[in-house]
């Protein structure tokens, strides 16, 4: 009776061990998984080709966990190529030094900015103001000519084509002094200025040179385009 009571102890012993190292190995394998996505992600972090200016956020892709990982004596190595390190999905190689194993993962790179879209569809010649202009952030990879940062620096532009709701603003798209406006031309020089009218013979944005005809003297002279109704001129 009591060999039995025994036998049945140590079967309960055996069977509780088991059970015991297979939760271990199987929760050793999952830290080993997080391990490789968090160094993985800070790999692509120090190596990635990233816009300082721009907002980032980095994420690893999880390790199926049905992939067995080796306990490896050497750190494990992270590489990808110069192409994949500028993509916004890139491509990691993780390899165990010591053995032959190795496995893909991808990282996840978003880059973001802030940039002005429109709010609404307008026209061509329509008025920029701050009810029709708003602020997103807006993938890097999405972001085309030079943009802007603040709805402030673009009332009272306007419009050279149609646009949609939601579409971002760039140069392009848009004049501050446009071909045929009636501008102020200030005319600058050391302890003098002078101003007199003028009119716009070709589009232009904040800090483009364009040709401008004096209305008085019908001159044509090049002038700075300084904000949407007025260029300026040294003299």
């Amino acid at each position: 009776m009591q060999t039995n009571t025994s036998n049945s102890l140590s079967t309960a012993l055996g069977v509780g061990l088991t059970y015991f190292l297979i939760i271990f190995a199987t929760a050793a394998n999952a830290s080993m998984h997080q391990s490789i996505q968090q160094q993985a992600a800070l790999y692509v972090e120090q190596n990635a080709i990233i816009d300082n200016s721009a907002d980032v956020n980095i994420q690893a892709a999880e390790v199926d966990s049905r992939i067995r990982i080796p306990a490896c004596k050497a750190p494990f190595e992270f590489e990808s190529s110069a192409a994949s390190l500028k993509q916004s999905n890139v491509s990691v190689k993780v390899t165990c030094p010591n053995t032959n194993w190795y496995l893909f993962t991808s990282v996840q790179v978003e880059q973001t900015k802030p940039v002005v879209v429109t709010s609404e569809t307008m026209s061509p010649g329509s008025l920029l103001t701050k009810k029709n202009l708003y602020i997103a952030d807006i993938p890097t990879n999405r972001l085309r000519g030079s943009t802007y940062s603040s709805t402030e620096n673009l009332v009272g532009a306007r419009l050279k084509r149609r646009v949609r709701p939601g579409q971002i603003i760039n140069d392009g798209m848009l004049c501050f002094v446009c071909k045929g406006d009636k501008v102020t031309i200030m005319a600058v020089s050391v302890g003098l200025s002078l101003k007199v009218s003028g009119i716009a013979q070709q589009d232009g944005n904040l800090g483009d040179t364009i040709r401008v005809q004096n209305a008085s003297s019908k001159k044509i002279v090049s002038a700075t385009v300084s904000s949407t109704s007025e260029v300026s001129i040294q003299i």
